[in-house]
């Protein structure tokens, strides 16, 4: 699956989840399951528990994640 594709796989919607990016079809953010990978669950764990996503929703996830970080900086501490 191509990024272009991956990217399709995420909508931003004002009527859905107060305009938050999630996976399409779903109200499940992207920042939820970015969260989890950053916690240290694997796609495997993160399916168990989402069992109505895919592994190419939450490659979806990171390729957006990948995006926003070409469009803008995040100052840490």
């Amino acid at each position: 699956m191509t990024h272009g594709e991956l990217l399709q796989r995420i909508s931003v919607d004002p009527a859905v989840c107060g305009g938050k990016p999630c996976i399409r079809g779903h109200r499940i953010w992207v920042s939820l399951i970015l969260d989890l990978l950053a916690s240290g669950l694997t796609t495997e764990d993160i399916l168990e528990e989402y069992p109505q996503l895919t592994a190419e929703d939450i490659h979806a996830c990171i390729a957006y994640a990948s995006e926003m970080t070409r469009e803008r900086v995040i100052h840490t501490a």
